[in-house]
Order: C-alpha cells, then sequence, then structure tokens
C-alpha cells in the first residue's frame, strides 16, 4: 500500500522534478497508485486493453494481508505472502512498474506528485488502503502496534517472542514474570480474534518444551471487544462459537470492554462503571482501521468527500463525482449508493472492484456504456485457533475443522504466486503435523 503524505503543490518546484518517460503518444494513459489487491487486480485486468498501464507503489511489492498474523506468529516467513510487482507484472506488455511514494494529486493538470518527480495520466486509480486506527490516540501506536505492514508483523514477532525470554531470566517478583506472560489484544474482529487463536497456541503447544525456568502455557491472553460481542460482522450464531472456540484455548474474551488508556506496561479499560488497570507487556493493537492520507489529498485537491474514517465516497462506477476520470477503491473507497448495502473492506471486494474499474475504462476507450457493478458477496472466514474455523458463506454457517479447510484452500487461491502458495502449503502442512513454528526469529532491538 501506499502511505500518502501530504505536500503542497506550490511547494514543490518544477526545476527540482524529473519526469518518467512519457507514455506513447495517443496511448491512453492508466496510472495505478497501490500495489494491493484493488490496484493489482486493476492492472491485470487492463492488460488486454489498447492503454498503457503504469503501477506506483512506494514498496515494490504486493502483500498478502490477511496472512499478517501468521508472520507476526512465526507460523509464515515474509517472503511467504509478498510478491514482488515487477515479477507479477512482468509478462504484462502494457504495464510498468514505478517505485515511488506519491505525496499528491493534480486533478486539473491531470499529475500525480510523488518524492522527485510527477506524471500524467489520463485516468487515474486510486488503491492506497487503510493504516491503524487509534481513535485520536496516536500515542498509544507506540505501546500497542497495529497489523498492516511486513514491519508491523516483524515487530509483533519480536515482541511476542521476546517477551517469553524476557519471562525467562531472573526477576525479582512473580508479577513481573506474569506481566511479561500477559497478552492484551485490542480488538475483536477477524484480526483480533485471529491473533489471539495462535497466541494461545504459540504459548500451549509450539513453546511448551522450549524454556526450563517459565511454563510458557501459563500465559494470560486477553481479548478486549469494546462491543458487546465479537466478531460483529458475523452473525451471532457465529460469533458465540468463535467465543467458545476462544475460550477452550484458555483466552478470556471480554466484549463491552473498551480502551481507556495504553501506558507502557499496562492497559486502562473500562467495563461498564468499572474501571481496571490491566499490566501486560505486550499489547496487540487489531481495533480499527482508517483511510490512507492520499483521501484527504483528494478532498482538497479534487473536491473529493471524506466521511468519518478517511474514506472517499465515490459513484456507482467508483468515480468521483467531479472527476470521473478518477477512480477510488478498496479500503479507500466509501462505496455506498443509495438504497444498498455498504461495499465491505474485504479483500474480495477490492479485487472486485479492480476488475470493474477495468472494464468500465475498456468501455469508456470503445464508446461503450459500462455495466453496472454487482458485488459478489462469497461470504466471510475468520480461523480460530488449529484446525479451527468459522465460515458465513452467503447464509451457509460453517464452524470447526470444515471451515477451517474451506478457509485454507480459499486463502492459498488467493495468494498471487504459484511459487508462495507451495511455500504457503508447505509450511501449514508442517505445522499442522510437527506444531512447529519455523519462522520464531527476533529481529530488531530486544527489550531489557
Amino acid at each position: 500500500m501506499v502511505r500518502a503524505q501530504l505536500g503542497s503543490l506550490a511547494a514543490q518546484s518544477s526545476s527540482a522534478r524529473q519526469t518518467v518517460a512519457p507514455q506513447p503518444v495517443g496511448q491512453h494513459r492508466v496510472v495505478i497508485v497501490g500495489g494491493g489487491f484493488g490496484g493489482l487486480y486493476a492492472a491485470q485486468s487492463l492488460k488486454h486493453v489498447p492503454v498503457q498501464v503504469t503501477l506506483v507503489d512506494r514498496r515494490n511489492f504486493h502483500l498478502f494481508q490477511p496472512l499478517l498474523y501468521q508472520v507476526a506468529t512465526g507460523w509464515l516467513s515474509p517472503a511467504n505472502i509478498a510478491s514482488t510487482l515487477r515479477a507479477v507484472l512482468r509478462r504484462q506488455k502494457n504495464a510498468a512498474v514505478l517505485l515511488a511514494e506519491v505525496t499528491d494529486i493534480n486533478p486539473v493538470g491531470k499529475r500525480i506528485i510523488y518524492r522527485g518527480g510527477d506524471l500524467s495520466y489520463d485516468s487515474l486509480i486510486v488503491a492506497t488502503g487503510s493504516t491503524h486506527h487509534y481513535f485520536g490516540h496516536d500515542e498509544w501506536e507506540k505501546f500497542a502496534p497495529g497489523l498492516k505492514s511486513i514491519e508491523d508483523a516483524t515487530e509483533m514477532r519480536r515482541r511476542i517472542f521476546n517477551a517469553f525470554e524476557t519471562a525467562e531470566r531472573a526477576i525479582t517478583t512473580p508479577e513481573e514474570v506474569q506481566a511479561w506472560l500477559t497478552f492484551v489484544i485490542v480488538g475483536g474482529g477477524p484480526t483480533g480474534v485471529e491473533l489471539a487463536g495462535a497466541l494461545a497456541d504459540i504459548a500451549k503447544r509450539t513453546l511448551t518444551h522450549d524454556f526450563r525456568r517459565i511454563d510458557p502455557a501459563t500465559a494470560r491472553i486477553l481479548l478486549l471487544e469494546a462491543a458487546p460481542r465479537i466478531l460483529t460482522a458475523y452473525p451471532e450464531e457465529l460469533s458465540r462459537k468463535a467465543q467458545k472456540f476462544l475460550e477452550d484455548l484458555g483466552i478470556t474474551v471480554r466484549a463491552g470492554t473498551a480502551v481507556t488508556d495504553v501506558r507502557d506496561g499496562e492497559v486502562a479499560v473500562k467495563q461498564g462503571e468499572r474501571a481496571e488497570v490491566i499490566s501486560a507487556q505486550t499489547v496487540l493493537w487489531a481495533a480499527g482501521v482508517q483511510a490512507s492520507a492520499l483521501g484527504k489529498a483528494l478532498a482538497r485537491s479534487a473536491g473529493a468527500v471524506l466521511d468519518r474514517s478517511g474514506r472517499v465516497a465515490v459513484q456507482r462506477d467508483f468515480s468521483l463525482e467531479s472527476h470521473p476520470e478518477i477512480f477510488v477503491i478498496g479500503d479507500l473507497a466509501a462505496y455506498a449508493p443509495a438504497g444498498e448495502k455498504p461495499l465491505p473492506g474485504l479483500a474480495p471486494a477490492a479485487q472486485q472492484a479492480g476488475r470493474y474499474v477495468a472494464r468500465v475504462i475498456e468501455s469508456r476507450l470503445a464508446g461503450k456504456t459500462p455495466p453496472q457493478f454487482r458485488y459478489r458477496d462469497r461470504g466471510s472466514m475468520a480461523i480460530v485457533g488449529r484446525a479451527t474455523a468459522i465460515a458465513d458463506l452467503r447464509g451457509f454457517h460453517l464452524a470447526g475443522f470444515i471451515a477451517w479447510l474451506a478457509w485454507l484452500f480459499v486463502h492459498l487461491m488467493q495468494i498471487v504466486e504459484f511459487e508462495n502458495r507451495v511455500l504457503v502449503l508447505i509450511q501449514w502442512g508442517w505445522f499442522y503435523f510437527r506444531r512447529s513454528r519455523a519462522a520464531r526469529l527476533i529481529t530488531g532491538k530486544s527489550n531489557g
């Protein structure tokens, strides 16, 4: 995803910028900002359309975000869920990749501004996704990292496994040991639930025989959710089953519990009128997201309307009302036509939007009216520990091992490159039969 940083167009000197080589004269230029699910699928869907595609991203890879929590818990390595954009698009002759960080958009001049240059477009697709949302308390990020990037995942992994290592060292009081063996996950959505289940497996299975002075199985794992129940986007029946699965793993689920402060080694919470401070050295944030800051650039320069989360309001074809040549898709888009259910912030929704916008551009070039977008809801899934999951497949509910198999198949097939599918499948098989996590490296600066 492209993390846009807002800047003033007036402050950018044309003499200090260098534009990339111009596209062929007369060729319709499509610029896509963001190499996530929406942006990459849009680029691939334009393969046979007579346009010149330039995919711009500040990272040189596409990241399969649904499996980031498995990197954070040592199940997979980062390379297992990342594919370089140039490798994915190498056989697409009408596509080029530009490694750059977009800072602004000039809709009048039809140019994007990036660090060190600018680029012209005829059609622009903005798919820069979302980032963490701390609800006005950005200072909490230092103590409770979120999970949106590989760096986030490896930082979580460092904190998780370092907590056990620190507890193993000579520490003066049992209370201090317990604080290091207490893990608080804020947010009871799919990411929070999956993190909690993976943490329980680490403590009670993976690390069982690895330590001599502590018993990892005594780790305390708390899942906090401000809403009345976890997994609020799922039917209540599946939410109850997921909570039962988690509690069977020894996880304490506390719904209706709001976090009021996060400090070094402490989490302040409130449940009804009851306030409490929890001593915990490891806090993981999975409570919310906010749209990429590039939405603010579109609001300022193109008159786009933003919702409370900073997402850009779009028309039925994902274009801006004031600039129909600009499309916004993925987590940055607030797609909610009158009387219709809002489009969920899920990978399949972004993929379908990417394909659809490619069809819109193709139809416009051919002088045809594009078809109306129809989201095909194939359901939602969440893994709840080893060999256990829940699935809502268009009203058909699954829970347990069968749902877990469905989860494995769907996620495996969505990984972009075949080589990564094979590597992930091997890792999953090894973990299932041996209960061993191969990527338990502690990297970066350790505590203490």
